[in-house]
This record gives structure tokens, sequence and C-alpha cells, in this order.
């Protein structure tokens, strides 16, 4: 394997420009507040210049939100943006009104206003926040950061390291975020896609370790479209949790590593890497050679390794029972470039491809654009549920329920582990299970962000 930490300038791509907006008066509140705000991250390389980016307090990622489980998050979100925005506490299973889906659970919080969170942590895990309006562009631009639920009793590591992925595309020269969301091309192929992939806002991750270390290693995918594709080097170890709900047996950390945008994957590894040598995290590029993600500089330390680690304890609401006799639904994913969609329904009138295309409306689920006044399903409080996705497009698509974990039916019809996030590759068919527990409107759809916004967005609802 060979591992190349240097980008050229032809690796990157086109240019933007900063937006600036006063301070607001802010009314009193006791709650900490969060502001989502303009800022500058060091991106590139230290001999490009530092980019201009939109983050919690103005930085990429946002500040890390850390808590016990059972604890209670409660923060104020307050807007300097000239955009709308929101928060969605992506993986966390709380009350729909806390969701912070804009135009669904909540209004868009204006510029200079702000909003109040307010919720109770049930599971353990890695989770993340992000911007949920207009998201393909927010997102893109940095507004998110990890929120790390600990358990009750610490596992016995040397170190926790949280890990945000995240691909940017950039002007070559200037290293400024180039200011194309939306574009037609995006929306209907694989997505915004970047020249740039970094780790917690930066290009050249680098940490220490002693040999024989354990490491927990908390990997979040924060990238509007990329499907990361990852291995280790001088790290050996265990797939501890998805999605931030722990597997039941630990799985080996060998092999690809793959992580759709949203998707999480905690690991614990032990550094065997020798004792003046580099041990590494590296992504695979399109062209299929390897790059140096995270790099540790490995000293000396133990000279035995410690024994296979137990599971994480799990999380409440695990189970998913009757799920063979359950109600059954299909969600067809249509569309997009080369997919051969020729019509459907998009706000109550059937569309040409051409029409939705002149609308930016490139997708669909069941022959339906966009989210509608009535949900893909209604379920009773407490009913298990399964849905049969079908990817019938060229592009892969990864398919999020808020609210609520699902997971999969296997071909024996076993289940498979928790998740909030399913990928899909282009053709394939997959089945979740879960049990629809949390009353209220929940979004479902595909976390391909420009796909959301161009058409893959529906919902469910869970009766009270």
């Amino acid at each position: 394997m060979r591992f190349n930490p240097i980008i050229s300038r032809r690796a990157f791509c086109l240019g933007t420009a900063a937006l600036t907006l006063p301070r607001p008066l802010l009314a009193q509140s006791s709650l900490p507040t969060l502001t989502a705000r303009e800022g500058t991250a060091q991106l590139a390389p230290a001999d490009y210049p530092a980019t201009n980016v939109w983050g919690f307090e103005g930085q990429v990622p946002g500040p890390v939100l850390r808590f016990p489980q059972g604890a209670r998050l409660e923060r104020r979100l307050v807007n300097e943006l000239l955009q709308p925005t929101s928060i969605h506490w992506h993986g966390i299973r709380i009350a729909n009104a806390m969701d912070g889906v804009a135009g669904l659970t909540q209004a868009a919080i204006q510029p200079g206003e702000s909003f109040d969170y307010s919720f109770t942590l049930p599971d353990a895990g890695t989770y993340w926040y992000h911007s949920h309006n207009r998201s393909f562009e927010q997102v893109a631009r940095g507004l998110y950061g990890p929120l790390i639920i600990d358990e009750p009793e610490a596992p016995d590591l040397d170190a926790d390291e949280i890990f945000l992925l995240d691909d940017w595309r950039l002007d070559p020269e200037t290293a400024q975020i180039t200011d194309d969301f939306g574009n037609f091309h995006d929306l209907s192929h694989a997505g915004r896609l970047g020249n740039l992939i970094t780790t917690n806002g930066a290009f050249d991750a680098t940490r220490t370790a002693s040999q024989h270390d354990r490491l927990r290693i908390r990997l979040i995918n924060a990238s509007n479209a990329r499907v990361m594709t990852l291995s280790l080097s001088g790290l050996e170890g265990w797939i501890m949790a998805l999605d931030g709900m722990p597997l039941e047996i630990p799985q080996p950390a060998d092999g690809e590593l793959v992580l759709a945008p949203a998707q999480r994957m905690d690991l614990f590894v032990d550094v065997t890497a020798e004792n003046g040598s580099e041990a590494f995290i590296a992504h695979r590029a399109p062209q299929g050679e390897w790059w140096a993600q995270v790099t540790w500089n490995v000293g000396a330390g133990s000279n035995a390794r410690r024994p296979p680690p137990a599971p994480l304890p799990p999380n409440p609401m695990q189970d998913v029972p009757g799920h063979e006799t359950a109600r059954r639904f299909t969600l067809t994913m249509e569309g997009g470039a080369m997919g051969g969609m020729g019509s459907a329904n998009y706000q109550g009138q059937t569309l040409s491809a051409r029409d939705l295309a002149q609308s930016g409306q490139f997708w669909a689920f069941n022959g339906i654009v966009g989210r509608t006044e009535e949900p893909f399903l209604t379920a009773q409080n407490g009913e298990t549920i399964r849905i049969l996705f079908r990817n019938e497009t060229a592009f892969p698509h990864g398919m999020h329920l808020h609210g609520m974990h699902f997971r999969e039916v296997l071909s024996d019809n076993s289940l498979g582990p928790m998740r909030d996030t399913l990928l899909l590759q282009r053709g394939e068919a997959r089945e979740v299970a879960f049990v629809a527990h949390n009353p209220g409107a929940w979004l479902l759809h595909c976390h391909m962000l420009g796909h959301a916004a161009s058409g893959m967005n529906s919902w469910i609802e869970v009766s009270a």
C-alpha cells in the first residue's frame, strides 16, 4: 500500500466570496449558546491562504459537545449568517420538536434570531450535529460538529480520538470554497464531490502514540456525497459500534472500511507499528491509490498487547420484535443522470424528466419528487415496520431515517446491526426493520445532500 500525504494545485478545482453580518443583539438566556457564523480555517496546506467557512462558533468542525449518557443537552442556537438555518442532532433519538428539520419539525431560524434546543441523551456513542436548512450548501461550508455521549464506565484506553472526515471543493488558486452549490450536474449525478479531504478541518492530521497503545477512533463522514473507503496500516483492532450503536460482537477492523455520508464507526485499535515508524488511516482515491488521512508517529511502548476488548454496553431499545410479520413497504429510488425516469409527480403534477430538470428536480421515491403533505407511511406507536429500499438509479445513496434506528433484514431473515443510515449501491435492494417508538413526523431522505434537495426527500408519521 502506498501513502502519499502531499496534494498539488492540480488536485484542486472554482471560487467564492466571503459574507459578513453584524452580531445581533440577543435576548437574555440562561442556556449556553452555539453560534452559527463565518470564520476561517486552514483547510489546504500551509502555502495556501486560509479558507472562508461557515461554522458553529466560526470553526470547522464546530465545538466538541460531550456528555455522559442520560444527561441533558441544552443549547441556544444563535444565527449570525445571512441565511436561515437549524441544527439536526444526527442519530439522537429525541423528541420530534428538537429534531431540527426546518419546514417539518420547526421553522428555520432566521438571520439574527435564535432557537433553544433542550433534550435528554438516551444513547451512548458517536453522533454529530449539522445544519438542516439548505444543508447541501451549509454543511459544505462547514456547519457541523461532533456530539459524543460517553458510556457510564470508560473503557480501558490510552486515547479517544474523534475524526470528522470531509471533502471540500476549493478553488485551486485562492483555496476558497467554490460557490457552485446546487449546480445541475452535482444534483443529477453523484452529488457535490470535493478535491481536498480533511480530518477535523485540517489537511495533514498527525498524532503521536506508543507501540501497543489501545486507541478508540471515532470516525464520522461529514461529507456531502463522498463515500469514504478507508484502510488501516500499523493499526489492528475491532469495529465496536456503527452509527453510535454498539455491536453485540466486535468485528475485525481489517480490509476496507466503508462509510457513507453521515455514517459513523467506532474502532478500538492497537498500535502495531514499530517504534520509530508510522501508522496510518488511509483513504482510497478515485484513481485507486491510497493517501494518508491520519498519521501517527510511533514511539516506544509496552512489550505486549492487551487481550481483545469486551463489547461496549448495549444502548436501550435494541430489539426489533416481530419483524417476520411486520407490515412491509417498498421505497424505490428513481431518476438521476442515466436513470431512465420518464416522468414523476412533483407538487401535485405529473411532469416529464425534462420539466423536472428545469425545476432543479432529478430524483423520485416511488414516482414522487420531494416531500409531500402525506407521509410515505403512517405507523402506530410501538409498531414494527419493514421498508425495502430499491436503488434503480446509476448512483449510490445513503438512506437516513430520523428519530429511530433500524436493523437490516438479512437474506436468512436475521437482523443486522442497529444503524441510522444505510448505503445502497446502484442496482441494490436492501430491507430494514425498525420499531416506530418515537411519535412525530420524521424525515426519511438520502444523505447525499444534493440528492435530498432535488427530490430524494420524504417522511413518515408515528402516532402519539
